[in-house]
């Protein structure tokens, strides 16, 4: 017998596999381009206003403390180095200013966040008509600074204000001219202050304690604390990390208020209640003297950030001491 040849159609020859094609390798690195594409399109039209009108303003104004630019028709600039510093050292105008402005950012700081406590515990607890009683509470917070100061000046005003009537109605004298005193000028700017920024530091507080779980509280009276003891064992240090930032960015806005002095007393009486940002616009569109005043804002921005860095670097340190 013959063997069978293979070239009969009888039986067909098996395929020949075909070796796999080779996959394309992922680039990695155009994946990771298109995402930092696509990240640069969703930040960009919020980064856009911020560039222009925050930091394009800064660094013009660090340029033109380093000139004499006035506000004139046709200004003309030359550099002048560090002059513009040099004659701040010897403005005690400034500085006296500088002064009033720390007591009074100090001041309306501290009372806001003692203020904004009591309201926030009071809110958080089971009150009736708890609803509106929040929304009275942010009506400050609501009105724009120019309103509340003129509010305010009808409330102080010597002659038909409700507070000296008030005082006349209880024996007290009724005269007084509060905000052209100056003894009085300052304290009475820095109550209007504290009542105009206290909703802002009363909702965040209030924010966090709702975030304070109960079974701290509960553990603490099965331990036999009292009311004063759960606060300062419990509620204080639930809210350290809030209360260091409220207090941080209140300081920034009192330090850099304007309008509600501004309308208030411009400064008066006898530069009592003279802010450095007061003084600083002054000398720029009163003065004329751009240059100058920039320099200002520059001292200023300056001392603010060391004073937040060395209040923040404390609290940080104390935080990681614990």
């Amino acid at each position: 017998m013959t063997a069978p040849s293979l070239a009969s159609g009888s039986r067909e020859a098996a395929p020949v596999p075909r070796p796999p094609s080779p996959r394309r390798p992922v680039k990695v690195g155009g994946v990771g381009r298109a995402k930092r594409r696509e990240a640069i399109a969703l930040v960009l039209p919020s980064l856009l206003p911020i560039l222009i009108f925050s930091v394009a303003p800064l660094v013009v104004g660090v340029l033109l403390a380093f000139t004499d630019a006035r506000l004139v028709r046709r200004p003309e600039y030359e550099f002048v180095g560090i002059d513009n510093f040099s004659r701040l050292v010897d403005n005690g105008f400034f500085w006296e200013s500088f002064r009033i402005g720390l007591v009074w950012a100090v001041s309306v700081t501290l009372l806001q966040l003692v203020a904004g406590m009591g309201l926030a515990l009071l809110l958080n607890s089971d009150l009736r008509l708890q609803g509106l009683t929040r929304v009275l509470a942010l009506i400050p917070w609501a009105m724009p600074p120019v309103v509340v100061a003129i509010m305010w000046r009808m409330i102080y005003s010597p002659n038909a204000g409700p507070l000296n009537a008030f005082l006349g109605s209880v024996g007290l004298p009724d005269d007084i001219n509060w905000l052209a005193n100056f003894d009085t000028a300052l304290p009475a700017v820095i109550v209007v202050g504290v009542w105009l920024g206290m909703p802002q530091t009363t909702v965040t507080l209030l924010a966090g304690l709702q975030q304070i779980p109960t079974e701290l509280y509960e553990a603490a009276s099965m331990d036999g604390a009292g009311a004063s003891r759960r606060f300062v064992s419990v509620t204080l240090p639930s809210l350290r990390p809030i209360v260091t930032s409220i207090t941080s960015l209140n300081f920034i806005w009192n330090f850099n208020s304007f309008s509600l002095v501004y309308v208030l007393t411009e400064g008066g009486p006898g530069g009592k209640t003279m802010l450095p940002m007061l003084f600083t616009y002054l000398e720029a569109f009163k003065n004329r003297n751009i240059g100058y005043a920039a320099a200002m804002g520059v001292v200023l921005v300056v001392v603010v950030v060391l004073l937040l860095a060395a209040y923040l670097w404390s609290q940080f340190r104390e935080e990681k001491e614990r």
